[in-house]
């Protein structure tokens, strides 16, 4: 029977012999390669962890002591150990997520996706442990690319002031956060990693002096507690002592025994400790020690014994974005690309390899990125910073006092936008245009398919006094929708076909083909639709309230929440414009959104035709006087 089969909970691990263990790794790497390849996730960061998850459970006492996962993808040899191995819906609906779950298991804390809060998370806990006298101890982990992340150094400077407060601090250092990390301080860890370290040292000399009768182990204890002088001599880990945390590493993160006797020293210490473990990313699956781009970071369905991916969904956003990038690289000198840590997953690897010296990595730090971006623009250039949708949320007060308060020229590209699906409620893009609709000057940008992406970026990089974003969605991207007609600076995707139509539907960004397929199954109702797209929606255009008052009707669709959001703001320009249209926004409710697929999420949610066709027939029928009671009780309740 497989080892791994046997393991139900963190301490069946205890009665395995460290051959057994060996073999459970492997298992585990087996089992992982051969899950993932049939649903898709996060392969390579797990494929780096297996023996340090093992060492972790071994030495801790979960959920007693707290294992917390910063970003948590590389959380899954956890749920394994922790009796979760039914991988076979893996990010789908009624599945496992992809992250940590509170829902999924007692051993889960952290749930989103956003790195560098770990630190913090681990500070607060301890800090509660100690009130509440409890006798339990904060496992942080955490890997080099996440330290740089500011959250990181923040929680860091806090959690050294308590030299009694126990909490272990594992960096999990891989060289990488998607890509290689970039940096300083990942110079200062490439120094300890390539420095011939005290752990070593120690290793070596241990084994010499367990040969050494009576005098051996006490030569050795006197030795292990050497001061800072002579560990400083052998391997340079100062910038970690000098914030006044204690440091272990580097270790061999794939050696149990070193790893269980680093953790364990780091547990009987009572304080703060910083334990440093090398890992490789995607070890023992050579497929991904061969993607020299991201060591298979996040996967698709692919041919476990191959790596390749079994279906091509053909051109998505991020590609058209990256191509169309290339392209203004060539015509503007002046044009430069930022990336946080995500040069690949946004779509700038193609701009980095025609113009090395014009991107920039900032690291997972979108605070700085931003504020880099207004220094950028004052310089006389014009960035454009890519980056998830999701993730542009840590950066708002930058984009607010920094980009937009002094007028500069930057544009941000935000990625994913909208119900992204299987990666769970922390990836769904679904606030930024609620958010930045409060920023004064900000021009926002949500393109209806390809076409729209490349020329709305052309027109985003024209500004430059004032912050633009260009937003789109995660996927493949579907064929044009042509306008056959324009009002202001709005698109016209279809004409009623009268001269006083019933409702002006307003559609927003990728949802223009499902919008088209609502003002059909409108017509058959005998209720005539204009459906335009406004192609900027911050600010709203000023051809939008004289169209809406030559309507009976104002409807927005949008794949952001409703709170706030383009509906809201649409409605707000109509009542200012004293244009007194009744105004149905549909949108995403104010709620975090389970993992399941793009289409799920969405029918969950009631954004789909024929739910919003059929209330909006309703509400024509209202206005008709001819409104049916039983329709009206057959409607999907709304958030």
């Amino acid at each position: 029977m497989p080892l791994l089969t046997r393991i139900r909970g963190p301490r069946d691990l205890d009665r395995l012999s460290l051959e057994e263990l060996d073999q459970l790794a492997g298992e585990i790497r087996n089992f992982l390669v051969d899950a993932v390849s049939k649903t898709g996730g996060h392969l390579g960061p797990n494929l780096g962890v297996v023996e340090l998850t093992i060492a972790l459970h071994r030495v801790f006492e979960s959920p007693k002591d707290k294992v917390l996962w910063d970003t948590g993808h590389q959380s899954y040899v956890h749920k394994l150990l922790t009796g979760r191995q039914d991988f076979s819906r893996l990010k789908m609906k009624d599945g496992l997520s992809g992250y940590p779950s509170q829902a999924e298991s007692e051993h889960d804390v952290i749930e989103n996706s956003h790195a560098s809060t770990v630190l913090g998370w681990a500070d607060g806990i301890a800090k509660g442990n100690e009130i509440l006298k409890r006798d339990s101890h904060v496992v942080a982990v955490i890997g080099d690319g996440a330290l740089t992340g500011g959250m990181a150094w923040e929680a860091l400077n806090n959690i050294a002031e308590a030299k009694d407060r126990p909490l272990v601090i594992v960096v999990n250092d891989n060289e990488r956060s998607y890509a290689p990390t970039i940096g300083g301080l990942a110079n200062h860890l490439a120094t300890l990693r390539t420095t011939d370290g005290y752990e070593r040292f120690l290793a070596r000399t241990k084994d010499i002096l367990d040969r050494t009768p009576v005098v051996g182990k006490p030569l050795f204890d006197t030795l292990h507690g050497a001061k800072k002088g002579l560990k400083d001599f052998i391997a340079p880990q100062g910038m970690f002592e000098d914030l006044g945390l204690k440091y272990v590493g580097p270790i061999d993160g794939h050696d149990l025994e070193a790893l269980e006797s680093a953790l364990a020293r780091a547990k009987r210490f009572g304080g703060p400790v910083i334990v440093h473990c090398l890992t490789e990313k995607g070890r023992g699956y050579q497929p991904a020690l061969q993607d020299e781009a991201d060591r298979f970071h996040a996967v698709g369905k692919i041919h476990p014994d191959t790596g390749l991916p079994i279906a091509s969904s053909g051109a998505d956003w991020t590609s058209v974005f990256g191509e169309e990038m290339v392209k203004l690289g060539t015509e503007r000198e002046d044009v430069v690309a930022i990336t946080a840590a995500m040069l690949q997953p946004v779509g700038l690897d193609k701009f980095a390899k025609a113009f090395p010296d014009r991107v920039y990595d900032v690291g997972i730090a979108e605070q700085h990125g931003a504020v880099s971006a207004a220094g950028l623009a004052h310089a006389g250039v014009h960035p454009v910073f890519a980056v998830y949708a999701t993730f542009l949320n840590r950066a708002f007060d930058q984009v607010l006092m920094d980009v937009a308060l002094h007028k500069c020229g930057v544009t941000f590209v935000l990625d994913r936008a909208g119900v992204t699906g299987t990666d769970g409620a922390s990836h769904n893009g679904m606030w930024d245009m609620s958010i930045l609709q409060v920023v004064p000057g900000l021009r926002l940008a949500a393109p209806r398919d390809a076409d729209q992406v490349r020329a709305q970026l052309r027109e985003a990089v024209q500004v430059d006094d004032a912050p633009t974003v260009v937003r789109f969605s995660k996927g493949a991207v579907g064929p044009a929708v042509p306008a056959v007609g324009r009002v202001g600076g709005m698109d016209v995707l279809r004409e009623p076909g009268t001269d006083r139509p019933d409702v002006l539907l307003v559609s927003v960004g990728a949802l223009a083909p499902m919008c088209l397929e609502i003002a059909g199954l409108l017509d058959r109702q005998g209720i005539s639709t204009t459906v335009v797209d406004p192609r900027w929606v911050k600010p709203v255009d000023e051809a939008m309230a004289p169209l809406a008052e030559r309507h009976r009707v104002v409807v927005t669709v949008e794949d952001n929440s409703r709170v706030g959001g383009v509906g809201s703001t649409i409605a707000q320009a109509l009542r200012d414009a004293g244009v007194d249209v009744p105004l149905r926004d549909f949108g995403i409710p104010p709620r975090f959104l389970d993992h399941a697929t793009r289409a799920e999420v969405m029918a969950e949610i009631g954004l789909t035709a024929p739910d919003i066709a059929r209330q909006v027939t309703g509400l024509v029928s209202r206005l008709d006087g001819r409104y049916d009671s039983a329709a009206a009780e057959a409607e999907p309740a709304r958030d």
